[in-house]
């Protein structure tokens, strides 16, 4: 039977405990030296890097003194530039941003190089922490875990482009709405470095984990935790769970929230069907698994 193959594959990959020890400090060192090799290419390019995060805030800069200006422009116009769907602002300006400790800019270029490197070596992190574990798991496990090594990078991505595409436009609009000018008052928007880094990694890191949902949701089903009618009843919570995350995590505007909001709880509905075909899946394998009892 399958499962006696699978208890004699995991009894040949027995080994002793000084093994194990040995096998992880490689798999450590390995994460390591890829996290260092990782910061050094992105402290390399920290300025790159950073000038790229600074793209919507410039684009938003430059169309918002247009508006200022009698021309016709708003937050779903900078969404367009951003995406290539229209052209950008011929009279871009200069983009204002100020440190005020003599250090701090070089601090910033280090936190966005360690940023960047754990986000460019999550794959060889993911896999290292796979590696050590596989031999102690099922064929079958191995195979069903193997799919969420894909997923979660694909789905972390997925949340940074809402945020660089979607979010950041409407929230530095909305900032920069708050202005004020003229009548011998001048209440200019001037960021920090650091303050403007800080804002972009924390959308960054926001949108990324809540996209987990279908990977952690499915991870439950397959571990038993959870199953789809749990999930399907209790919808009405999760709706208002994410709701309240997506309120804490993002800027006081009611289009960010619902923009983190709405795809999050569509996910949420994702992860159910997902978890719906794996139980679909065991009950055929038990199925199958008591026919060949029946058939022995």
């Amino acid at each position: 039977m399958s499962y006696d193959a699978d208890e004699a594959e995991i009894e040949a990959s027995r080994a002793p405990l000084l093994d194990h020890l040995v096998e992880l400090r490689q798999r450590l060192i390995i994460c390591v030296v890829a996290i260092v090799v990782g910061f050094a290419v992105c402290f390399a390019f920290s300025e790159q890097i950073y000038r790229f995060l600074l793209h919507p805030f410039a684009m938003a800069a430059a169309m918002y003194a247009e508006s200022r200006q009698g021309h016709s422009a708003g937050p779903f116009d900078l969404l367009f530039v951003l995406l290539g769907m229209k052209d950008a602002p011929t009279a871009t300006g200069d983009l204002r941003l100020m440190f005020t400790a003599p250090l701090e800019f070089f601090f910033t270029k280090l936190k966005l190089a360690g940023f960047g490197a754990v986000v460019l070596t999550f794959p060889v992190l993911a896999w290292q922490v796979y590696a050590f574990v596989a031999p102690g798991l099922y064929k079958r496990e191995r195979y069903a875990f193997l799919p969420f090594l894909i997923a979660a990078p694909i789905l972390f991505l997925m949340g940074a482009a809402l945020v660089y595409f979607l979010i950041l436009p409407f929230v530095l609009w909305f900032s920069l709405s708050q202005q004020i000018m003229g009548a011998g008052i001048a209440v200019e928007l001037l960021p920090k470095v650091s303050d403007y880094l800080t804002l972009v990694t924390t959308l960054l890191l926001a949108f990324g984990l809540c996209f987990q949902l279908p990977v952690v949701l499915t991870l439950l089903g397959l571990a038993g935790i959870v199953n789809s009618a749990m999930l399907w009843k209790g919808w009405r919570y999760a709706v208002f769970a994410v709701v309240v995350v997506a309120a804490i995590v993002t800027p006081p505007d009611p289009i960010s929230q619902l923009m983190l909001a709405t795809p999050i709880i569509l996910l949420y509905f994702v992860s159910i069907g997902c978890v719906k075909l794996i139980e679909l899946r065991r009950k055929k394998e038990d199925a199958s698994a008591g026919t060949d009892i029946v058939a022995t």
